[in-house]
């Protein structure tokens, strides 16, 4: 299977968010669309590697966030279909709640950061159930269900490579180092831990991140994931019964820079997670997550 990485450039910032270009007998599948904001550098990594809009047959996001789903409906004008987890189907037939409350996120940096996003037209979307296997141009797609960072997650296994979307962790170039993007609303880190368990029971050899890259080292990098995971929740149970919320944003960056330093990462490097992943969303869907699930302020 010959797997093409296209750098969507996001923010002017190599490495941060791919589209995944995969080669069939008919034409190409694409995971991911990436944003709207980043439709020209998708155009041009196609061109780059031979192939024009219309020859993506298929589109599988692995979930509708705006950075792995936003440009889906002009993908779908030029003709590809559309594969989505089914509680996600209808935000895309219709955008305006999810733009709205991205809206209500990133006010006036909306268009800048993500762009237009178009609705797939009914005809071009297709539900994905858990374990599906989707057949096109000799390639099988298997969708797994892994919900926790969103509840309409899908991981995709193609041959041996997991496009793990978000639920893989954000994995940029350098030192090994993983750090979960936690945004609101969907946040749940028991039914993350879940679905990383079920992905370290495949068969994977690689695994693809949609931040950023095919590594060769799928064992290892789910079990980094798992101990994230356990250590995030050391962290939420130690700081988050006694860290007052307005205070919250600033534990959060502060306690992700000391993970990055102790993992060998640079100032620069780890500016580049934070392009990936911005600390503060992840301190909003961490205090979300706490009040909800756990009954505490």
């Amino acid at each position: 299977m010959n797997v093409r990485t296209i750098d969507l450039h996001f923010k002017d910032t190599p490495g941060v968010i791919a589209a995944y270009l995969i080669p069939h007998d008919g034409g190409a599948i694409l995971i991911e669309s990436g944003p709207g904001s980043t439709l020209p550098a998708l155009r041009a990594g196609l061109a780059a590697q031979g192939f024009a809009p219309g020859d993506i047959t298929d589109l599988f996001v692995t979930h509708i966030h705006l950075d792995h789903a936003g440009a889906s409906g002009w993908l779908a004008r030029q003709g590809a279909a559309v594969h989505v987890h089914p509680r996600g189907l209808p935000h895309l037939a219709d955008p305006s709640r999810l733009l709205a409350s991205a809206g209500q996120i990133y006010g006036d940096e909306m268009d800048a950061l993500w762009g237009e996003m178009l609705p797939v037209p009914a005809d071009r979307l297709i539900p994905v159930e858990d374990e599906t296997v989707t057949r096109i141009g000799g390639l099988e797609i298997l969708a797994l269900a892994t919900p926790g960072h969103a509840s309409h997650h899908h991981a995709y296994l193609v041959g041996g490579t997991c496009f793990s979307g978000d639920v893989g962790g954000v994995r940029l170039a350098g030192p090994r180092h993983i750090v979960l993007p936690m945004p609101p609303p969907e946040f749940h880190l028991e039914t993350w831990i879940a679905s990383c368990r079920r992905l370290q029971d495949q068969r994977i050899e690689k695994v693809a991140p949609t931040h950023f890259g095919v590594y060769p080292d799928a064992a290892a990098h789910f079990d980094l994931l798992a101990e994230t995971l356990a250590d995030t929740g050391a962290w939420l149970e130690e700081n988050l019964p006694c860290a007052p919320e307005e205070d919250l944003e600033a534990a959060v960056a502060g306690w992700l820079e000391d993970r990055a330093r102790a993992a060998g990462l640079s100032s620069a490097d780890h500016g580049r997670y934070e392009v990936a992943n911005p600390s503060h969303t992840s301190a909003w869907g961490i205090a979300r997550y706490w009040k909800k699930y756990r009954g505490e302020t």
